[in-house]
């Protein structure tokens, strides 16, 4: 599978994100400036501290985003040699032991838990970070593994079927 493409619709997530995100905040910005008349205002100070409070919150959260989409354009998925240790930019298709249910990750620096398509329409794979839960159990591991994942509270053994 050519990680390109999951890599091309990671940055295009992330894009949006952070276009949602700067609009949001430039719209509260302008709402805490201008939404209500001079005497509401008066009356309510505290509404226009809630338009700023969020514009704020907006304005970082955008900001963060294109942090990660500076991180994700000095990234480069290789494909990993037959044998290799799961390691960031790795897929990896586990097996959950109790349901025999089959999930596929695709390890990279940023975007956890956004879910991707394989080319084609090819199927789902959820992305994982290195500092995530699934990352951290799988990071370093081989086909055939069995790794301990706390999913809702509950420890489930996975079974590392493949990377790649």
């Amino acid at each position: 599978m050519d990680k390109r493409v999951l890599v091309a619709q990671l940055e295009d997530k992330l894009r949006e994100i952070a276009r949602t995100a700067h609009g949001a905040s430039v719209a509260a910005a302008e709402e805490a400036r201008e939404g209500a008349t001079s005497k509401e205002r008066r009356a309510d100070a505290r509404v226009a501290l809630e338009y700023a409070s969020l514009a704020k919150g907006q304005g970082r959260r955008a900001q963060r985003v294109y942090q990660e989409l500076a991180t994700l354009s000095a990234f480069r998925a290789e494909p990993l040699p037959r044998g290799s240790a799961v390691a960031i930019g790795a897929l990896v298709e586990v097996d959950d032991a109790d349901t025999g249910e089959g999930r596929t990750f695709f390890l990279a620096p940023v975007g956890a838990g956004m879910t991707l398509t394989g080319p084609g329409g090819d199927g789902y794979l959820t992305v994982v970070t290195p500092s995530s839960p699934i990352g951290r159990a799988v990071l370093g591991r081989r086909t055939g593994e069995v790794v301990d994942v706390t999913v809702n509270g509950d420890v489930r053994e996975w079974e590392i079927t493949w990377v790649g």
